[in-house]
């Protein structure tokens, strides 16, 4: 059976592009999987625990040396390297903040990091990529296009494929930008480029796996 894992990581609750691109996009994976089931995360509302000096270690230790606290933050790691494995398709809500990724997220992909669990460590393969499929959607409140003022500002889209690179997923990328424009008067003048980028994510979702729902 169909295995989907959401993820959120919006702050901005019902006023989040990410969180209606992500939900968008889930309920086309589940029109085209039917009897498909779905785990969600929601790191704005639950966030993961950041690694610590007090449990943080507990990746580069053997098992029988942990303290409790490591041990907690270990198994921790397993249940979400676990999610992954079980997936076929991973949806991740990727907001920019302050030009990266949510801390949130730098604290889930720290926690991936698992040698001998997410990755090989003689070896260096990634051990949770292959038939996964990772959709990342990314929503930037203003422009960083190739020629704007901002280029090559967005450090989260041209961090996650780096950060994940060791476990072997290979995240593709769905991006709406300008998603301030409506809030901000400085931007007002650029509504009608922000929702063409809106509508243009929109058409790359409803896109995605149309050979599965075509089948249904």
């Amino acid at each position: 059976m169909a295995h989907l894992l959401h993820i959120d990581s919006s702050i901005q609750g019902d006023n989040s592009v990410s969180r209606r691109l992500t939900a968008r996009a889930a309920r086309r994976w589940l029109d085209a999987h039917p009897d498909g089931t779905v785990t969600y995360r929601d790191f704005g509302l639950e966030p993961l625990p950041h690694l610590d000096s007090i449990s943080g270690t507990a990746r580069t230790l053997p098992l029988e040396a942990h303290t409790p606290a490591q041990a907690a933050s270990y198994g921790l790691s397993l249940k979400l390297v676990e999610e992954i494995k079980r997936a076929d398709t991973v949806i991740l809500g990727l907001p920019l903040y302050n030009f990266g990724v949510a801390s949130t997220v730098k604290a889930w992909v720290d926690h991936l990091i698992v040698p001998g669990v997410s990755f090989d460590p003689e070896t260096h393969t990634g051990l949770l990529g292959g038939d996964t499929e990772l959709i990342a959607i990314a929503s930037r409140g203003g422009g960083y296009a190739p020629g704007t003022p901002r280029e090559g500002w967005d450090h989260a889209q041209a961090w996650l494929p780096h950060g994940l690179s060791m476990t072997g997923l290979e995240p593709r990328f769905i991006t709406a930008e300008l998603t301030l424009s409506r809030v901000n008067p400085a931007m007002a003048h650029l509504t009608d480029l922000a929702d063409e980028s809106l509508a243009a994510a929109e058409r790359e979702i409803d896109a995605l796996w149309e050979p599965a729902l075509a089948a249904v």
